[in-house]
């Protein structure tokens, strides 16, 4: 079963930056790109560090602990020191609310 739930309004997300967003046991990262928005697990992959303070360039985010980066439209690892990808969530916007799909 999949759920679509509310993670935010979308004034919530500067451009190039993303929130935080946890639902039950569960950590996302959620942001705003010159793209349009999209949805993340929130930890890096390479260790359990989450990933709202990292910095959003583009289409990338770069994990504040040690810089390693990933696409945030698939997920792909893109340098070192990560190396498994992100667990992407599709996101949709209504109005001015953004949903993720919860699977």
């Amino acid at each position: 079963m999949t759920d679509w739930v509310l993670a935010c309004a979308t004034d919530d997300i500067d451009e190039e930056d993303l929130i935080r967003f946890d639902h039950e046991d569960k950590t996302y990262a959620i942001y705003n790109t010159d793209n349009g928005f999209f949805a993340t697990a929130g930890y890096c992959t390479h260790e359990v560090q989450h990933l709202e303070d990292g910095l959003v360039i583009g289409n990338v985010i770069e994990c504040p602990l040690h810089q390693g980066r990933f696409e945030i439209s698939s997920g792909k690892a893109l340098s070192a020191p990560v190396c498994e990808d992100l667990v992407t969530y599709p996101v949709k916007v209504e109005g001015d609310q953004i949903y993720i799909q919860i699977v």
